[in-house]
């Protein structure tokens, strides 16, 4: 099976002006993404507006960066969806079009117990093929529900083809309590950029980046280092790219790489999905500028 690991990538979703899944502009990034040394793609995530989202547009996707990578990189197609009908649904089709493997998100708005939580991730685990891989997601500040390593055990001691987890809130205690599960086997990437080195250097196998999308040279060259176990480099880089993400991060990080991907040529609009808000045009021309006066293109190392 394969496995999430290095700068995996969650993409935005790109719009035309009529508000439709612009395809075309979705295999630019696509390609700019693999060309740019990332490891994986992860699409229909939180950086893609998924939950604003229909099924439909979430397929349309699916099937757009898969049948675009090619297999020159894994795609993990994140299918947590509103329902755990709807999320059963996107992993079969996930399964369908070919691709290498499924993030999903908890459950969201409602509180689901402990118990209710692996009893989803089980019946999803269980609804793809036993070779199939699965990845979990916990993002509490957006979900409401929080993974913890009694839930992540008991998961995948009943569906082996979970293998690891997405960790996007900044505990750094909990992120080494999941590294812990099945003997130290579970795979743990982290959602907080700024823990990437730090969580590799426990024993945590990569980062999941919205950010690195627009920085992508930094975030290659940061997992070089970090592979290559040269950790005064990586904290060099690592404190560049902090600065960096600072920047982006600042008021809307969504809409913030859409106007950076725009202005490289990647996408053809910056528009966001109602309700979500595009940057004003001030604020964008602000951050523009505040990147290009850091050289943000360049690798200093």
């Amino acid at each position: 099976m394969k496995k999430l690991t290095g700068v995996v990538i969650p993409l935005v979703t790109p719009f035309t002006e009529n508000d439709t899944i612009d395809t075309a502009s979705l295999e630019r990034l696509t390609g700019y993404c693999i060309d740019g040394g990332m490891t994986c793609l992860y699409p229909c995530g939180t950086t893609g507006e998924m939950m604003y989202l229909s099924l439909e547009e979430r397929k349309q996707v699916a099937e757009t960066v898969v049948r675009q990578a090619a297999g020159r990189i894994p795609v993990f197609v994140q299918v947590g969806a509103w329902s755990q009908a709807d999320t059963i649904a996107l992993a079969k089709h996930a399964v369908e079009i070919g691709a290498d493997g499924i993030g999903v998100v908890t459950p969201a708005f409602y509180t689901i117990s402990d118990k209710g939580l692996v009893d989803f991730y089980t019946a999803v685990a269980k609804s793809v093929p036993e070779d199939f891989p699965v990845y979990m997601y916990g993002i509490k500040q957006n979900a409401v529900n929080d993974l913890n390593k009694a839930v992540c055990q008991a998961v995948a001691s009943q569906c082996p083809n979970v293998l690891g987890v997405k960790y996007s809130f900044p505990d750094f205690t909990r992120l080494q309590e999941l590294m812990t599960v099945n003997d130290g086997t579970f795979d743990v990437l982290v959602g907080p950029d700024h823990l990437f080195e730090a969580v590799c250097a426990v024993g945590g196998v990569g980062v999941v980046s919205g950010n690195a999308m627009c920085v992508r040279e930094h975030y290659a060259a940061l997992w070089k280092a970090i592979q290559a176990d040269d950790y005064r480099l990586a904290t060099k880089i690592q404190r560049r790219t902090n600065v960096l993400n600072s920047i982006m991060c600042a008021v809307n990080n969504i809409a913030a790489y859409k106007v950076i991907l725009k202005e490289e040529g990647v996408l053809r609009t910056s528009r966001m999905r109602r309700p979500m808000e595009e940057l004003p045009a001030n604020t964008a021309a602000e951050m523009l500028a505040a990147l290009r006066g850091l050289d943000y293109k360049t690798v200093i190392v």
